[in-house]
């Protein structure tokens, strides 16, 4: 058995082949990339998601052994005796006698943690690098944000357009102004479903990883068609799912980001860019990304506008960074924050879709067989129907952290328990994103083909977001009512006639008796 001085721990969501532990190579570091059992039961995964992992990882772990690194690629046959990770990198440092063991900062509080204290106990002598994937270092989030306090999205936003000099012609947003969000509301018509570009799939085998999964008896749900993952899993992948992106989709990116419907095939993402997985496993940097969009962008400005660019970058370079800063700020207590006291638990159709209501049904759907869904459907159907029925933020973080192949706590907790669930003490929103069917209707062509009738808010027909709605900012008035961005709405409920207030109450009260017959 050989040895090594260092051995060096590279995450699922680590494969960074551009971190600068990759500059040189060293003859006395091992590289370790493992497959292990803790992290496929801390929620339970869509299978999709477990397979992308695992693949990402082993062909990253081949593309370092074809540089000529010292790599140790381990599966689940090899590490199923390991119970923890501490475990894992004890053993291996023992057995190729090392001396140091290094890690890259992880992305969820819990592995931070675990690796905290191993490094504070370990007779090993253990470092902890920066991943050199963000936007905003690791170390600087405390320069910008502050436990507990709510900073505007938009204000971070500017501040690191203007650091990256993205968008900007000097120091003035190019095109005058910030953001174009207004004109990135769009709902699709008949012409502009027929005229969608089919999306960039590949052909990921992964049947090795499921063979492997049903030995280890690893519990999973959802579907996987054809034992493939279409999504990159790749570096190469991911480049050329980019491309793809910047040639066919970018010019209505904006145009229709927050449009939903139920006319194309689940696989179909629209406009999206299918790069969130690549882009959280770290396959691909941020800004990597951002500078091709702008390459795009100014060889096309005569078909591709402003407003399509500004609504992606806003995506990559504000949300994305903004929501990371959120978590490590404000982790561990944000993870038990609840305002709302919100005690239900999920309905049974988040597990198969089987639910009357047309929007939450093709979004459960999609969701569960491809563990996709676009940030509108997450927000505004699954997590709108959430927060109207006061589902325990627990219960909606671990099913969005377990369904989305996209899903990393530190991006998916903050957009759930904060955006979401409104449950943070308002540390991301300053208002919870709650709406009747109307919305959905506005953005989406779902209430065409539903049961229930998006204009009735009372009687057997009635769709249950119009009276969830009005029961759920009632129920809430105390806290929600002097707040300036909603205070119209209690107006407009005030001078609704009583006995269709105490109907439209009457039936939520009916719905959420019989929340699991919907």
């Amino acid at each position: 058995m050989a040895n090594f001085k260092v051995l060096r721990l590279i995450l699922g969501d680590q494969l960074n082949a551009s971190h600068s532990w990759f500059k040189e190579k060293d003859p006395d570091t091992l590289y370790l990339i493992a497959e292990l059992k803790q992290e496929t039961h801390y929620v339970k995964h869509h299978v999709q998601k477990l397979c992308a992992f695992f693949y990402a990882m082993e062909r990253f772990a081949v593309a370092l052994k074809t540089a000529n690194y010292n790599v140790l690629h381990l599966s689940l046959d090899e590490t199923c005796q390991d119970k923890t990770l501490p475990d894992l990198l004890t053993r291996i440092a023992n057995t190729h006698n090392c001396k140091e063991i290094h890690y890259q900062y992880p992305d969820e509080y819990r592995l931070k943690k675990q690796l905290s204290d191993f490094k504070k106990s370990s007779t090993f002598e253990v470092t902890s690098f920066d991943t050199e994937h963000f936007m905003l270092p690791f170390e600087r989030i405390t320069e910008r944000f502050e436990k507990n306090k709510h900073v505007t999205m938009e204000h971070f936003y500017r501040s690191m357009r203007k650091q990256y000099n993205i968008l900007m012609d000097g120091d003035k947003p190019h095109g005058g102004k910030w953001n174009y969000d207004t004109n990135n509301r769009n709902k699709f018509k008949k012409a502009d479903i027929a005229a969608i570009p089919q999306p960039k799939l590949f052909n990921n085998d992964v049947s090795s990883i499921l063979s492997r999964l049903k030995k280890h008896n690893i519990s999973y749900f959802g579907e996987l068609e054809n034992n493939q993952v279409p999504w990159p899993l790749t570096r190469k992948q991911a480049q050329s799912c980019l491309a793809y992106f910047c040639e066919h989709l970018l010019k209505h990116f904006g145009q229709f980001q927050d449009a939903m419907t139920d006319q194309v095939n689940n696989n179909a993402s629209l406009y999206h860019s299918r790069l969130s997985f690549a882009l959280n496993a770290k396959l691909i940097h941020p800004l990597y990304v951002i500078e091709c969009v702008m390459r795009e962008f100014n060889a096309n400005k005569d078909t591709i506008s402003i407003s399509q660019v500004e609504g992606f970058i806003r995506q990559i370079l504000g949300w994305r960074e903004y929501v990371r800063c959120v978590y490590w700020i404000n982790m561990p207590e944000y993870a038990d924050k609840n305002q709302l006291n919100a005690t239900q638990t999920l309905p049974t159709y988040f597990w198969d879709g089987n639910v009357k209501m047309n929007c939450l049904s093709h979004a459960l759907t999609q969701s569960l067989e491809t563990a996709y869904a676009h940030h509108i459907q997450r927000l505004m159907i699954i997590g709108n129907f959430c927060l109207l029925t006061g589902i325990h933020p627990d219960e909606v973080d671990s099913w969005y952290l377990g369904v989305y192949i996209d899903a990393i706590e530190w991006v998916e907790m903050p957009n759930t328990r904060g955006m979401s669930q409104f449950a943070d003490d308002a540390i991301i929103a300053t208002k919870p994103y709650a709406a009747s069917g109307n919305y959905i209707n506005k953005m989406s062509d779902y209430c065409k083909k539903c049961q229930y009738d998006v204009k009735q808010k009372v009687g057997e027909k009635a769709c249950p977001y119009n009276s969830l709605y009005w029961q759920f900012m009632n129920k809430h008035r105390s806290l929600l009512e002097k707040n300036p961005r909603i205070g119209m709405v209690y107006k407009n409920w005030d001078k609704q006639d009583e006995q269709l207030k105490e109907q439209t109450l009457a039936q939520a009260k009916h719905y959420l008796t019989n929340l699991n017959k919907l």
